[in-house]
């Protein structure tokens, strides 16, 4: 019998890159996995095709909350239960931090929307199910942008230390589900292709010099969810760059 046979989980905004990573993961030992995406719909349903295992494909804006209630409800409806809660999906646009103009109100406020919101409204409604579980988790991917003075826009780094915050105020209070996040550093994915620069500054700087892959955050995710007295921790996945940045 597989690690995870038995178990079903949500892994959002995993029609591609980190997403992905923690689905095929979780599929391959032995989870009932849904993929989701807001838009792309014909690459989660070939990712959920891909894991076979009973996985399927669920459509859902996070940035919406009817959309996260169905996503929610649909699982348990299908799958009559839910142990495992991934809030991998978030969303972002390039905003130099200086340009405080540039930050407009549609950006800073979609960016709180995926990021923030989303989050918030799925974990919020997951809770009474996971609480049903042996063992009830709640991941959430957030940033080394949410733990220092970096990220792609200040909106961004924002949202990211509100959801560290989010990950411990639940774990706290939500018992005995475990609630942890995972922090990347720089990761390699389809969003940061053509981001050359940086993944050469990375290189160079980080201890481990290299940026990260989709891999390293599925591995961080299995980690915490196989560590069964850990709860409330923020585990940074970044190859030691906050260590000398």
């Amino acid at each position: 019998m597989a690690e995870f046979t038995g178990k079903v989980a949500i892994v959002t905004g995993s029609s591609s890159g980190i997403g992905e990573a923690i689905a095929r993961r979780l599929g391959g030992l032995g989870a009932t996995v849904v993929v989701n995406s807001g838009s792309s719909v014909e690459a989660g349903t070939r990712v959920a095709g891909s894991i076979g295992g009973g996985a399927v494909y669920m459509q859902g804006d996070i940035s919406k909350k009817d959309d996260c209630a169905r996503l929610i409800d649909e699982t348990v409806a299908k799958f009559g239960r839910l142990d495992i809660l991934v809030n991998n999906a978030g969303w972002t646009t390039p905003v130099p931090h200086h340009d405080l103009d540039a930050l407009t109100d549609e950006i800073f406020m979609k960016t709180f929307e995926v990021n923030v919101y989303g989050t918030w409204w799925l974990s919020k409604l997951a809770v009474p199910h996971l609480k049903k579980s042996d063992d009830g988790n709640i991941v959430n991917i957030t940033s080394i942008a949410g733990v220092r003075q970096v990220g792609s826009s200040m909106a961004y780094s924002m949202t990211k230390a509100a959801l560290n915050q989010m990950t411990k105020l639940m774990a706290k209070s939500c018992w005995p589900v475990r609630v942890n996040a995972v922090a990347p550093g720089l990761i390699a994915t389809p969003w940061t292709e053509d981001w050359g620069p940086q993944h050469q500054a990375v290189s160079a700087m980080a201890p481990l010099k290299r940026s990260g892959t989709p891999d390293d955050c599925a591995e961080a995710t299995l980690g915490l969810l196989r560590s069964r007295y850990a709860t409330g921790q923020i585990f940074v996945v970044d190859g030691g760059l906050t260590l000398v940045s």
